[in-house]
């Protein structure tokens, strides 16, 4: 079974930038599709992005298309989300997820879930 680890969460001011890297072990991981998930104080855990195996196929929520850019490595084992002129909306907690299916709109649901990593941004 794959496990996840996050990282590169913090604080920032509003119109900064953060990369946050999702790294996993296990060889199979390049096959899967990979998702980035947040979740507010007292929100329901929500997609924020995600990448299919070959990083051919993205999905962005509406709220962060043009401002969040999913990629990975499958070389290094890992995939990130650069995250652009933040909001103080997008404070969360993030996570990474994986789907064994590697296509993002097949069959099956993400699972695996890193610990998560802090994102605060302020205003």
């Amino acid at each position: 079974q794959v496990q996840l680890v996050e990282s590169g969460g913090g604080l920032v001011q509003a119109g900064d930038s953060l990369t946050l890297s999702c790294a996993a072990s296990g060889r199979a991981f390049s096959s899967y599709a990979v998702g980035w998930f947040r979740q507010a104080p007292g929100k329901e855990r929500d997609a924020v992005a995600a990448i299919n195996w070959s990083g051919e196929d993205t999905y962005y929520e509406d709220s962060v298309k043009g401002r969040f850019t999913i990629s990975r490595d499958n070389a290094k084992n890992s995939v990130y989300l650069q995250m652009n002129s933040l909001k103080p909306e997008d404070t969360a907690v993030y996570y990474c997820a994986v789907k064994v299916a590697g296509e993002i709109y097949s069959g099956g649901s993400f699972g695996s879930w890193g610990q998560g990593t802090q994102v605060t941004v302020s205003s």
